[in-house]
């Protein structure tokens, strides 16, 4: 199964004005979405747990054991959606980590709201202190879209959630606006890809959990 190259260049017309909106933005939210006390409030850590790899990783073995061996059918399916939602969170998380090296762009509390960029002659393969893109927000907006993909009924529930997710960092003034909007765009990329890479010839069977034939 293909790509729509219609959606994508769709999809990349509207990321490439979303980010640009972001950075226009990225000072103001900066200086009037902050709330230090974030992860002090129950709400604040729930969101945040959303970027936290182990959740997905967790969610997707719970996954499996719903869906288990059906009727003989091959492993690779019964298990398709569980396989779906560790890999999208997992791959957008090395992407994100992996684009923190190239961009080098540092925390925005670290330079009181400047763009201050880490030169590659300093620690060329060390993340720590890089902000861009946001690596909960890359992981929550991987397991968000991986979850549309799966329950598309609550796809705005998912998007929320990982829009929170984001929104928390913002707060935190652990990253700016653009590394969170980046970080959705990852996700989105990531998950659109591995679904037609790992969807079945059957379109029901990984929406279905290997139920296609019932």
């Amino acid at each position: 199964m293909t790509l729509d190259r219609r959606s994508l260049l769709r999809f990349a017309l509207v990321a490439v004005l979303a980010l640009a909106a972001a950075l226009a933005l990225d000072r103001a939210a900066y200086a009037w979405l902050y709330d230090p006390g974030v992860y002090d409030h129950d709400w604040g850590r729930a969101l945040r747990s959303l970027g936290f790899l182990p959740t997905w990783i967790v969610a997707a073995a719970a996954l499996a054991l719903q869906d288990g061996p059906s009727r003989g059918r091959p492993r690779v399916r019964v298990y398709a959606r569980a396989l779906f939602l560790f890999l999208v969170p997992t791959l957008a998380g090395i992407a994100g980590a992996l684009l923190q090296l190239i961009i080098r762009r540092e925390r925005p509390w670290a330079h009181a709201g400047d763009y201050v960029f880490r030169p590659f002659s300093d620690r060329p393969f060390y993340g720590g202190g890089l902000a861009m893109p946001s690596s909960h927000a890359v992981v929550a907006f991987g397991a968000a879209c991986a979850l549309a993909r799966l329950f598309p009924r609550a796809a705005p529930v998912w998007y929320l959630l990982a829009a929170g997710c984001a929104l928390t960092r913002v707060l935190a003034r652990a990253h700016f606006l653009s590394d969170v909007v980046l970080a959705a765009i990852v996700g989105w990329l990531v998950a659109t890809i591995l679904w037609h890479w790992l969807r079945p010839a059957d379109p029901a069977i990984l929406a279905s959990g290997g139920d296609a034939d019932d």
